[in-house]
């Protein structure tokens, strides 16, 4: 493999029903900066039907150039003819770096492109900059440059890893959403539009998609939220959230909670925070009978400003906390609610 022939910084536009997914733009916005490092352009890659009309929304958010995939194939997600679309993308393009997002399609689409095109993948990264490898020079060894670093939670989120693949290209990562940044919107920033197609036959490994049902979720998406009233265990029962949703309410706020308190059926998947939840970065974040494990500190420490209200002195959570109460949840939720309603009247 010719390394030198690998040039620029790609990312996976994900589009559901002709709407891209927020983690299309935060990876432009994050593909912006690496390719700022290194001195090339960021591309997106728009695969669907109908879909050309949002190259424009890419480039408004930072994407230089977006290369469109377009057939009735590609019309709803299936694995055999999108991984079609973006093997034969890379083949034809050749990108040093190819970004996807970590979610249920990219965490099945990138794999399988990984292996078509021989090349590494590290997934569900929460860190990604250009840097030598290896970090730390190695006597006898070749330290290699501008390669990226991907970071990611390993042995249960006990520990970070730091993966680099210097020896095949195009180096690939799948990105947890809502940990990376979009870039500032420039309204009518418009981008070089190519189109491509490197023709659809399907076989017997395309699946036949017989009926879409679309779930209805009356929940708010935790990850849009400006101030989370996140619980956890020590919050005691299911019934004891509804002092967590008065406080939510006299605060306009969105109810979130730990792995724990799904794990026990107090609340729904959708609303757990962490490592094997959502990455969130609300304005206020409270952090209500929650200890403070790293993998639900890994999903939450972006928070611009985190308040953390525990019995436990010696809770971590009060390492990453700006304020901190010791005391008990049942007795400071419902005053601070109180006070709150007060202070509005």
């Amino acid at each position: 493999m010719n390394l030198e022939e690998y040039k620029g910084v790609f990312v996976f536009a994900q589009q559901v029903d002709n709407e891209l997914s927020g983690i299309a733009l935060e990876l432009v916005g994050k593909g912006k900066d690496l390719a700022k490092d290194l001195g090339t352009e960021v591309t997106a890659v728009l695969v669907g039907s109908g879909v050309k009309a949002l190259a424009d929304e890419l480039a408004a958010y930072g994407a230089d150039k977006v290369i469109v995939v377009d057939d009735p194939e590609l019309k709803e997600y299936r694995t055999e003819p999108y991984a079609h679309a973006i093997s034969s993308v890379i083949n034809k393009y050749k990108p040093e770096i190819f970004l996807v997002g970590a979610t249920a399609i990219g965490r099945d689409l990138g794999p399988r492109v990984s292996a078509r095109i021989h090349t590494g993948l590290t997934a569900d990264c929460t860190q990604l900059e250009i840097g030598d490898f290896p970090i730390n020079p190695i006597p006898g060894k070749e330290q290699k440059h501008n390669q990226l670093l991907m970071t990611r939670p390993a042995f249960g989120g006990n520990t970070i890893a730091t993966i680099a693949c210097p020896d095949f290209r195009p180096q690939m990562a799948t990105v947890r959403p809502g940990v990376m940044q979009k870039a500032p919107k420039v309204e009518g920033a418009k981008a070089v539009v190519e189109e491509f197609n490197p023709g659809f036959t399907p076989d017997s490994k395309y699946v036949e998609i017989l009926e879409v049902v679309k779930s209805v979720v009356e929940t708010v998406d935790i990850m849009d939220a400006k101030i989370l009233v996140s619980g956890g265990r020590g919050v005691g029962s299911a019934e004891n959230f509804k002092m967590l949703e008065d406080l939510a309410d006299a605060l306009n706020a969105t109810v979130s909670c730990s792995r724990a308190v799904v794990d026990a059926g107090w609340q729904v998947t959708d609303l757990q925070v962490g490592q094997t939840g959502k990455t969130v970065r609300p304005n206020v974040y409270f952090a209500i009978g929650i200890s403070g494990a790293i993998q639900h500190v890994a999903g939450m420490e972006e928070s611009d400003i985190i308040i953390a209200i525990n019995k436990d002195e010696t809770a971590p959570i009060f390492d990453v906390a700006d304020y901190g109460i010791v005391g008990d949840l049942n007795k400071i939720v419902p005053m601070l609610t109180e006070q709150l309603k007060a202070a509005t009247k």
